[in-house]
């Protein structure tokens, strides 16, 4: 019975016993420390134990190379490199006697604790290894689950390891030992297939011995081009979880400056990190996505319109996708204008209730637009991105002196967002053909960016591809690619006062040309429905920002009802309030206003 069990649930226990009986035939470290055989720490001398094996397994100290080994020179200090940080790390929590736990991993090997084993002293660390592979068996364990890598997954995971663990030896050792579980469940890169390489890991841990547990929780997207690589990557993510974790308790930004350690960008990007529990309690997770972006883990962070952060692979799964790019500064009537330009011409039923519009989706040429797509499988989103918070500039002033962002600014203007109803982007894309790139790595469906004419002339300037060796026509050969759209809301010409639209509009002379293909080959198309009184109006997004500034009521009628009562009553963007006229009954006077009156697109 146990031989049809283990090839599916691979089990391995270990105790302080073991490794004393088993001490001279440890693991070897491959590669990297040759005959390097499990230490045996006691009494005081083991500081200085832990400082000579961790210099070690750093190279500083090289055991002798017996002769029957062959190591390939090349790529051998490479090697080391790589390795060492992470040995060392797996190598700390070992030897630290309050440290004692689970790690159960699905899929991708049993790379994490692969680690913990091969650098020595497990067994003061480990008390149960397992990897359930199939499904029958990790359903028997973890109970019954529609899809394996998911949150939801390594949740369970991690709440039966750990109440197992904590429950089986907290009368034996519960006094002196800070229990933890690690788990992770992946799915890596397939035989035969161009599949999504992603996982979710986490780690549910005592700070200290009796104490309530904490729980970091990561999704991350594997980059490697093949299986085994990526196994490599996941092992050293892991272990960077849990030792900083374990080492770094409560302190959330030092776990996330740790996470990427042996690691880079070409190989893991981590897009999710959640942190919860005792120690935990002040944790924004807002703040922990822009840090992600922020510092280059990952390229963009979702979040939902509560502002809980998303997994792109699920937010954006079989949906059109329909987003405007901005600062927000805040979410203007014009911004609302351009989404419901837009929407008019890209939703079958732009009201949202499933009913066929009468507009013929034609334009003033005759060629019939694209087809169609329904509301309820479209996610709107309202893009921002880091590189114009910190590089733009911005009158409200995001940044602080060190060039980085303000958390307390940025969670106001996610707040304000959040009125809408709709999903943020966090980006820290420059180019449109980047975004594009995100949004068509998980969506397969319709894509349509709403801008306005001043970012289309943007986009049509050859400084902004100077870089590339292709410049401006690799810049849009990368763009039409993706086969989207660019629905452009008209402007006023400054001089002239006369009305600019997407097939009027006139760019650098040299470039003319190629803005005229793409325009005919029905890549950008006018958005028709528009407000005249907006159109009017000076820079609207300059006049709002200004406005809040100064402390003058003129932004008032420039934003959507709600947008407006959300900036009072939580005192956003640095607005300054000022004594409202009382009813008999106390209460405010409400005030509308004719543009504010303006329908929206109703969220969905």
């Amino acid at each position: 019975m146990h031989s049809a069990i283990l090839p599916s649930a691979e089990v391995s226990f270990s105790s302080r016993s073991t490794a004393q009986k088993h001490a001279t035939s440890a693991p070897q470290f491959p590669r990297l420390v040759p005959n390097c055989q499990g230490p045996s720490f006691s009494g005081s001398n083991t500081s200085k134990q832990l400082h000579s094996v961790t210099q070690l397994a750093r190279g500083a100290v090289r055991a002798p190379r017996p002769r029957s080994m062959r190591v390939v020179r090349a790529g051998a200090d490479q090697i080391e490199s790589t390795f060492s940080k992470t040995a060392a790390k797996a190598l700390e929590v070992n030897l630290n006697p309050n440290w004692y736990g689970v790690l159960a991993e699905i899929g991708a090997g049993q790379e994490v604790a692969r680690w913990f084993f091969r650098v020595g002293a497990a067994a003061g660390t480990i008390a149960k290894s397992i990897s359930a592979y199939d499904m029958t068996i990790s359903d028997a364990i973890y109970g019954k689950a529609d899809r394996y890598v998911t949150r939801d997954r390594v949740q369970n995971m991690l709440d039966y390891e750990y109440l197992q663990c904590f429950l089986t030896l907290k009368t034996a050792r519960g006094k002196d030992t800070a229990f933890f579980a690690f788990a992770d469940t992946v799915v890596a890169k397939a035989f035969g297939r161009d599949n999504e390489c992603h996982g979710w890991l986490g780690i549910k841990y005592q700070s200290r011995p009796g104490s309530e547990p904490n729980t970091v929780m990561i999704h991350c997207r594997m980059l490697d081009s093949t299986a085994q690589l990526q196994q490599e990557a996941l092992g050293i993510l892991g272990v960077n979880l849990v030792h900083g974790s374990l080492s770094k308790a409560g302190s959330h930004y030092q776990v996330l400056a740790g996470l990427m350690d042996d690691l880079s960008r070409a190989r893991i990007e981590v897009d999710l990190v959640d942190f919860s529990g005792p120690d935990y309690k002040g944790v924004d997770k807002r703040c922990v996505a822009l840090r992600l972006v922020e510092k280059g883990l990952c390229d963009a962070a979702l979040f939902s319109p509560s502002g809980n952060l998303q997994i792109p692979q699920e937010a954006l799964y079989k949906k059109n996708v329909l987003i405007t790019r901005g600062r927000f500064r805040p979410f203007t009537l014009l911004h609302n204008d351009m989404l419901i330009g837009a929407a008019s011409q890209f939703f079958c039923d732009p009201d949202g209730t499933g009913v066929l519009s009468s507009q013929d989706f034609v334009g003033e040429s005759g060629d019939a637009y694209t087809e169609c797509v329904y509301r309820d499988d479209t996610l709107v989103l309202l893009e921002l991105t880091t590189r114009d918070m910190m590089e733009g500039g911005d009158l409200l002033d995001w940044t602080n002196r060190d060039g980085g962002i303000q958390e307390e600014s940025f969670i106001q203007r996610i707040e304000a967002l959040s009125t809408m109803g709709y999903s943020v982007l966090l980006s820290n894309y420059r180019r449109y053909f980047s975004l594009a790139s995100y949004l068509s790595t998980f969506s397969k469906e319709s894509i349509v960016i709403s801008m306005g004419i001043p970012s289309v002339r943007e986009l049509f300037k050859e400084k902004h591809y100077a870089d590339l060796d292709g410049g401006i026509l690799e810049g849009f050969g990368r763009l039409l690619k993706y086969d989207l759209k660019l629905y452009v809301y008209p402007t006023l010409d400054e001089e002239t006062g006369e009305l600019v639209t997407a097939e009027t509009l006139q760019v650098e002379a040299k470039v003319q040309k190629l803005y005229d293909y793409i325009r005919e080959r029905g890549t950008i198309l006018p958005i028709n429905d528009y407000s005249q009184e907006l159109l009017s109006q000076d820079d609207v997004h300059k006049r709002v920002a200004e406005s809040i500034r100064s402390g003058t009521e003129d932004w008032e009628k420039l934003v959507p009802n709600h947008v407006r009562d959300q900036i009072k009553r939580y005192h956003l963007l640095g607005y300054r309030s000022r004594p409202a006229p009382k009813l008999s009954n106390g209460s405010a006077v409400a005030q509308h206003t004719k543009a504010q009156d303006r329908p929206q697109l109703v969220p969905k």
